[in-house]
């Protein structure tokens, strides 16, 4: 029987790259998505890996939402946080409801995934959790206090629940990607995009599958004494 994975935010973007190669690993996948109902469709009818609608920052919809893909697919063995928002702008300018959003969903996401699916796991002696952090949570971004902060606390809650899962056979890894070419990143203004290109060694914007190949590894057989780690796939962004 093939693994089930879940990828949340996973019927687009890199979500979408993430889906891809888990499921041409022979996994059987299932994408969650919040709430573009055509473009899951689309993606679903394309791909034919099913989508399933619920909110990762409501812990009772993940809850629920989790036991319905289980099951439809099985018991869920692969989890990756890739679902995450945006609602930038500077601290002083940014409201109560732009910060409590993005670590509703970014960092809640998170938590709420695991208490789902995590006890789960380590029943059954054998889990991978793969948490997408991002290069601004390593090195901070104006303007981003939100998901600067949401995202680096993603980096800190992998290094604890990897000790927590370790000795049952659950290794609980994170990536940190830099800017990639997604509709995310197609938001920002060309003038901005264009510094922080410039800013890019390798000089230009990453792609999905860049991102997914290395999901593709924290999630397979072969991954089993990594766990804690952090993959920055940055085109040289940022080096510590």
């Amino acid at each position: 029987m093939s693994r089930v994975a879940v990828v949340t935010g996973g019927s687009r973007g890199i979500g979408e790259g993430i889906s891809l190669a888990l499921q041409q690993m022979g996994m059987t996948v299932a994408a969650n998505y919040a709430g573009n109902d055509a473009r899951a469709k689309e993606f679903t009818d394309r791909t034919g890996i099913p989508a399933y609608k619920f909110d990762v920052g409501d812990h009772d919809a993940v809850i629920a939402g989790c036991a319905r893909i289980a099951e439809d697919l099985g018991p869920i063995d692969v989890v990756v946080n890739n679902a995450g928002i945006t609602r930038d702008g500077v601290l002083h300018k940014m409201t109560w409801e732009d910060w409590n959003e993005v670590m509703r969903i970014n960092l809640g996401g998170c938590f709420n995934m695991a208490k789902a699916t995590f006890p789960g796991m380590r029943e059954r002696g054998w889990g991978r959790i793969v948490n997408i952090g991002s290069v601004n949570g390593q090195a901070g971004q104006y303007g981003q206090v939100n998901y600067a902060a949401a995202k680096s606390g993603i980096h800190g809650f992998t290094k604890a629940l990897a000790q927590e899962g370790a000795k049952y056979g659950v290794t609980v890894n994170a990536i940190a990607p830099g800017y990639i070419d997604t509709d995310m990143v197609a938001a920002v203004p060309e003038p901005v995009l264009e510094k922080i290109i410039q800013k890019i060694p390798v000089g230009r914007l990453g792609h999905a599958d860049e991102i997914a190949r290395g999901v593709a590894f924290f999630a397979s057989e072969e991954a089993t004494f990594v766990t804690g780690s952090t993959l920055s796939i940055n085109g040289g962004q940022h080096m510590y």
